[in-house]
This record gives C-alpha cells, structure tokens and sequence, in this order.
C-alpha cells in the first residue's frame, strides 16, 4: 500500500488500524525502505498447478501529486496491460522459480522505475482480487478474476489488446475528507457522485459507519482521458455529503 517510499512520520489513527483487517495488512511491523521512483502498479495474478504465471490484471496507481500516498485511484486499459505485461510477468516467472509456488493466488504492488526495471513492494495473496477491484478487470477485460483463478483460465491477451479503442477503467475508492470527523457524517448522495462522471459503470456503497470509506465506484474514461479521474483525486467530496 502507499507508494513504495520511505515513511518518516507514521500516524496511527484508531479508523486505520481497523482498516483493513489485520489478516490482510498488519501494522504492527514496518519496514523503512529507500525511496522508489517510478511508476506504480498493482498486479492481480496467481499461478496454474504446474507453476505457470498468469497475469490476471494490471492497474497503474494515479497520484495527485509526487507527496501523495493515498490510494484512491487506479486506471487498467489495453495499453497499460500491453507495456507492462512482459516485464510483469518476468518478474512472476522468478518469483516461482525461488519458490516453487503452484495453483496460488497473489496480489502484487511494484514500481517500474526509468530504466524499466521491476521492483516488487509487496506480494500479498491476502489482497488478491481485493475488495471490489476485481470488477474493474471484467469492465476492461471481459475477466472475472476469481473464475480465472479457479478455472485456471489463461487470458488470450493477444486477441484481447488487437483491438483498442483507447478507453481507460477506473476504480475510484471514494473516501471522507481526511479532516471531517466521522460522527459528523450522515449520508453521502451516492447517486449525484455517478451522475457527476460521463460514463458511469457502478456505484458499490460501503456501510461508511463501520469502515473509512463511503464505496467503490467504476467509470469508463473515453478516449483516454484522464480529467475526471484527476478531478476526483483533488476533491473533498463535501458536496455530496451530507452532515448532522
């Protein structure tokens, strides 16, 4: 999670410790790392009963800007599967042959740095197909992720990316204002934040009461273009919430 950077100040707030849960992300170990450059990727993958990697989804993780650490926007398209597949699935092709791992699911955060080598993050099968994100690869891809796994469904890529008309996905996690207290909040209107993109694909409310998060919502970006995605990374959203 975050951007694969060192972290000199570290906050511990009650809403994060409880999100997510501890079988997925642990924060009673870190580990402070040297800065990374480049470009970040999450990786939905597992691998056949004979050890072969199968790349499932790839997503680019969209910052506001080079301080940003939250993760709230991630983009998958033709072309973002068609420059990082090979490298990508190099990089899994090592991971089994140090391990030997067979017929297992994985989620993997790395960054391709400017000379375009593959640095891992993070390996978690815990996070693979994660909350919600795996719908973004059936929008984009026509793969449900979970099937693929269990079926041991390779994906055609060849023939999925001949065809491109630029589209862009995006899954947006739709989060409160940092400095908004939680007590305060008493709805969100769902349904003006969709209608506030051009493409709308789904709206997938989160119980806001129990988690940090009021939903994950999908949109088709037409054409490639990113300025609502960029839109949305810079708004506070306090037009579509309602308070006590």
């Amino acid at each position: 999670m975050g951007r694969g950077s060192a972290v000199t100040e570290i906050r511990y707030e009650r809403t994060f410790l409880a999100f997510p849960p501890p079988q997925v992300y642990n924060a009673a170990t870190w580990i402070i790392e040297e800065y990374i450059p480049g470009t970040e990727l999450a990786v939905d993958a597992c691998f056949t009963a004979d050890g072969e990697p199968v790349v499932l989804n790839i997503l680019s993780h969209m910052f506001s800007s080079d301080a940003d650490v939250d993760d709230k926007v991630y983009l998958t398209s033709k072309a973002i599967i068609r420059e990082y597949l090979s490298p990508v699935t190099d990089l899994l092709r090592r991971i089994q042959q140090l391990t030997g791992i067979r017929n297992f699911p994985l989620h993997i955060e790395l960054r391709v740095d400017t000379d375009g080598h593959v640095v891992p993050i993070e390996v978690n099968p815990m996070r693979f197909a994660g909350w919600c994100t795996t719908d973004i690869a059936e929008y984009a891809h026509g793969i449900n992720v979970y099937r693929a796994y269990f079926e041991e469904h390779v994906p055609d890529w060849e023939t999925l990316l001949a065809d491109d008309n630029g589209d862009v996905y995006a899954i947006l996690i739709v989060k409160p204002p940092a400095d908004m207290p939680p007590e305060t909040i008493a709805g969100f209107d769902y349904a003006g934040f969709a209608a506030s993109f051009t493409h709308p694909l789904e709206m997938r409310p989160v119980d806001f009461t129990s988690y940090p998060v009021f939903g994950f919502f999908f949109a088709r970006l037409e054409g490639g273009d990113l300025r609502e995605a960029e839109r949305f990374l810079h708004a506070d959203l306090r037009e579509f919430i309602r308070t006590r």
